[in-house]
């Protein structure tokens, strides 16, 4: 049996259990809809809008940082899917309390979906067509990882080509560190996010920055991320007439979200290898 991010095991729940999830994790959300999973999900944050069609059934439970502890309970769940740097420990623990299994995922880069496949494939396999939708994930990744190795090794021989800015938020400005989710993902295409001058003494994931000469002349393109800040092309046509430098607007979905978006994301990211004109 896989071990979650904080090295739980998790028993594999009987095919005949009464299994009920929370997830605060939207996401992950759709990967336990993409599962078959969606009848035992009871609760979700009110960011998890993905299966549109299946989601809007299941109850809010507030967001990723502010849920309602006591609606959460109420709900009495046998299992809930938190991730590292999207829920608030101290929630995260006295939730534990009362919830017997707490699923602990931080996925770091794109292969850490395969695990993601696997850990939810392991503990829920034995309810029907779980584990065989696993695999079917597990294979699609696979496939959509190889195409896009394919393409960047045919392109430019892998090379880093273009330093970037990928922003996820206005008034302060704030970044992504290089250790990301994010980041990794930009960095299959040879982009590498820029980092801060201090960087090596600052443990901040997403740090904040100004914009500055120095700054600029560091950088090849600005990425705008559609979320959790919802830049818009009016946004990115402003920077772009500010730094005198190319700003694209991104879909942050697909390039923040895992699980099983990361598939689609994976083709994502070789049409903004094409658009860009790197």
């Amino acid at each position: 049996m896989p071990a979650d991010a904080v090295g739980t095991v998790h028993p594999p729940v009987a095919p005949d259990a009464a299994v009920r999830i929370v997830s605060l994790v939207p996401s992950l959300t759709e990967l336990l809809c993409e599962l078959g999973l969606q009848a035992q999900l009871v609760g979700r944050t009110g960011f998890c809008v993905h299966p549109r069609n299946l989601v809007q059934s299941i109850e809010k439970v507030g967001g990723t940082k502010d849920v309602n502890i006591e609606k959460i309970r109420a709900l009495a769940p046998t299992h809930l899917v938190v991730n590292i740097d999207e829920n608030e420990k101290p929630t995260v623990a006295e939730l534990a309390q009362s919830i017997p299994n707490v699923i602990v995922t931080h996925p770091q880069t794109p292969r850490d979906n395969l695990q993601l496949y696997r850990l939810f494939g392991a503990i829920f396999g034995k309810l029907p067509g779980v584990a065989a939708r696993a695999q079917q994930l597990e294979d699609a990744f696979e496939a959509a990882m190889a195409a896009l190795m394919s393409r960047v090794a045919n392109d430019r021989g892998g090379n880093v080509t273009s330093d970037v800015l990928y922003c996820i938020w206005q008034d302060p400005w704030m970044t992504v560190s290089r250790e990301t989710y994010i980041a990794q993902m930009l960095a299959l295409i040879g982009w590498r996010q820029w980092q801060p001058p201090d960087a090596a003494q600052s443990s901040a994931r997403y740090p904040r920055f100004t914009w500055s000469d120095a700054l600029v002349s560091s950088i090849d393109t600005v990425l705008l991320s559609t979320e959790p800040y919802s830049f818009r092309q009016t946004h990115a046509d402003l920077v772009e007439k500010q730094i005198g430098k190319p700003v694209h607007l991104v879909d942050g979905e697909m390039l923040s979200w895992y699980g099983s978006r990361a598939i689609a994301g994976l083709a994502y990211l070789q049409t903004l290898r094409s658009t860009s004109g790197d």
